[in-house]
C-alpha cells in the first residue's frame, strides 16, 4: 500500500501540478476526471507537427485522420476486453448520445419490453419515452436495503416477461452515478438466460474498474472518456455486439452514414456499422487521444487505481461515520452503502443539524467553494434514487403533482414535499490524496455545527 500511495503522490506532483499550485481540492471524479498534464501535450504536439484532415475523403491529410480513428477503436475494444469479431465501437459524443443511439433504434413494441433499475441517469430514464411511445411494457426495478436493487424482483420481472414470449431490453448501471453502488454484473448472464439484450451504463464504472467484455458480454455499453481520463472531453463511445446492432433501425439517416441518398426519391443506402452510427463529421483532431488515453491509464493499471481510490473512500466513510455533535449525535448521513463492499468511490451523504434535521446540501456547497474545494450537490440527473430515499411512492407523487404544475425545482419540490431534495456527492481519483479528504471533512464539521440558511431558489437538481 505505501508503494502505492507513493506512486500515486508522484503521478500527483508530474501530471496534475495545478491543483497544488491553486491550492484546490478535487472530488468531483464522478462528473469529470482531471486532464493529466502529458495527455494536454501529447494533443498540442499532435496537432502541431502533422496535417490533419476531415476523414471522409481520399487526402493525405484525410486519411491520416481515418488511420488514427480506426486506431482509436482498436484500443478501446482492448481497453474493455472486447473482441473485435464480436464488438463493434461507435464514437458519441458522449455517454448520453451512447444511449440515444440504442433508445432512438431499439425495435420497441408490444412485444419488446423495457426493464431499468430505479437506480438509473436519467440519460438512460429517457428510454422508457421512446419505448412507451412504441407500446412496450415498462418495468421499473425498485431499490432495496443500501439502495441497491431488490435482485429478485428483477429476475422475476425478466422471467415473467420472457414467459409471455416478451424477452426485452434491461438498461442498468453497473456504478451508480450518484451513490457509488455497483449493481451486479452477473445481470447480464441472468438477462441473457431469458432471452434479453442488456444496456450497460458503465460511465461512472469504467475509471476504477476493470470491464472485461468476454466475461460480461452486455449487448450495449456506454462510456465517456473525459469521466475516466479526464481528456479528450467530447467523446464517449458505444460498443456494441455486432449481433445486437443489427437489430436497431435507425430512423433517420445523416452525412457520412450512407453510400447513397436521393433528393427526389425518398430512398438511402446505410454504410455498415460503425459508419452508419456515426452521424456527420467525427471529431477526428480528439479522437486520436483516446488512444494515449488508454495507453496512459493502462500503464498505472486497475489494481493501483482501485487501492488508492479504495483507501480514500474508506478513510472518508470512517470520518463522515464518526462526525458528530457536541452532544453526540451524529451530523452525517450516508446515503446508501456505509461501507466499501460493492461500491465504487463515489459517496454520497447528508448534513445533520443538532435538532436532527437535514441541513440544504448547498450550504455544504458554497462553504466548500470558498475553501477551494471542488464538489457536487444535488440529486445528479438521478431522480430514482433520491425518490426512494424519501420514500416517495408512485401514488404519493401522482397525489403531489396533482396539486399543481411545477415549473421549476423549488416547486417540484415544496409539492412533494421534502425538507432537501439532493445530497453531498463526493467522488475521489487518480489525484487524489489524504489532505484532499481531510479538507472535506474538515468543512463538512464546520457546517454541521453551523449551518447557513440558503434562501436562493432551487433551479436544477
Amino acid at each position: 500500500m505505501d508503494d502505492t500511495k507513493s506512486r500515486m503522490d508522484a503521478i500527483r506532483a508530474s501530471e496534475f501540478p495545478y491543483l497544488d499550485e491553486s491550492g484546490q481540492a478535487y472530488l468531483d471524479y464522478t462528473g469529470a476526471a482531471l486532464p493529466p498534464l502529458s495527455l494536454t501535450r501529447a494533443h498540442c504536439d499532435r496537432l502541431s507537427h502533422r496535417v490533419w484532415g476531415n476523414p471522409h475523403s481520399r487526402s493525405p491529410a484525410s486519411q491520416a485522420s481515418t488511420e488514427r480513428i480506426e486506431q482509436a477503436r482498436t484500443e478501446v475494444l482492448q481497453f474493455c476486453g472486447a473482441d473485435p469479431a464480436t464488438y463493434e465501437v461507435i464514437f458519441t459524443p458522449n455517454t448520453t448520445g451512447a444511449i440515444r443511439l440504442v433508445a432512438e433504434a431499439y425495435p420497441f413494441g408490444a412485444d419488446t419490453p423495457l426493464a431499468m433499475l430505479a437506480d438509473n441517469h436519467n440519460s438512460v430514464l429517457g428510454l422508457r419515452h421512446y419505448a412507451t411511445r412504441a407500446g412496450s411494457i415498462t418495468r421499473m426495478v425498485p431499490l432495496g436495503a443500501d439502495l441497491r436493487a431488490d435482485e429478485p424482483r428483477l429476475e422475476q420481472e425478466l422471467e415473467t416477461l420472457s414467459e409471455q414470449g416478451r424477452p426485452g431490453l434491461l438498461a442498468y448501471p453497473a456504478e451508480s452515478n450518484a451513490t457509488g453502488v455497483q449493481h451486479p454484473l452477473s445481470w447480464v448472464s441472468t438477462a441473457h438466460s431469458h432471452g434479453w439484450r442488456v444496456l450497460l451504463d458503465a460511465a461512472a464504472f469504467a475509471p476504477t474498474s476493470g470491464l472485461d467484455l468476454q466475461a460480461v458480454p452486455a449487448d450495449f455499453v456506454t462510456l465517456s472518456w473525459y469521466k475516466i481520463t479526464g481528456f479528450p472531453a467530447g467523446a464517449g463511445c458505444l460498443i456494441a455486439r455486432r449481433d445486437a446492432l443489427e437489430a436497431l433501425q435507425r430512423p433517420w439517416f445523416t452525412g457520412g452514414t450512407v453510400y447513397a441518398s436521393s433528393a427526389q426519391v425518398d430512398w438511402h443506402l446505410p454504410l455498415p456499422a460503425p459508419d452508419s452510427f456515426e452521424d456527420g463529421t467525427l471529431p477526428f483532431l480528439i479522437l486520436p487521444d483516446i488512444t494515449e488515453a488508454v495507453r496512459w491509464h493502462t500503464a498505472i493499471g486497475y489494481p493501483a487505481i482501485q487501492q488508492h481510490t479504495g483507501r480514500l473512500t474508506r478513510r472518508l466513510l470512517t470520518g463522515l461515520r464518526e462526525l458528530a455533535h457536541p452532544g453526540g449525535r451524529p451530523a452525517a448521513q450516508i446515503v446508501g452503502p456505509a461501507d466499501d463492499e460493492q461500491r465504487g468511490p463515489t459517496v454520497a451523504f447528508n448534513l445533520i443539524d443538532e435538532d436532527g434535521a437535514l441541513i440544504d446540501e448547498r450550504a455544504c456547497e458554497e462553504a466548500a467553494a470558498a475553501a477551494g474545494i471542488n464538489l457536487r450537490t444535488g440529486c445528479f440527473c438521478n431522480p430514482g434514487v433520491f425518490e426512494h430515499r424519501h420514500q416517495l411512492t408512485q401514488e404519493r407523487l401522482r397525489s403531489s403533482l396533482a396539486r399543481g404544475n411545477p415549473c421549476d425545482m423549488g416547486t417540484y419540490q415544496r409539492l412533494l414535499p421534502v425538507r432537501t431534495q439532493g445530497v453531498v456527492r463526493v467522488s475521489v481519483g487518480v489525484a487524489n490524496n489524504d489532505a484532499d479528504i481531510d479538507r472535506v471533512l474538515e468543512v463538512c464539521a464546520d457546517v454541521a455545527r453551523n449551518p447557513t440558511d440558503i434562501r436562493e431558489p432551487r433551479i436544477v437538481c
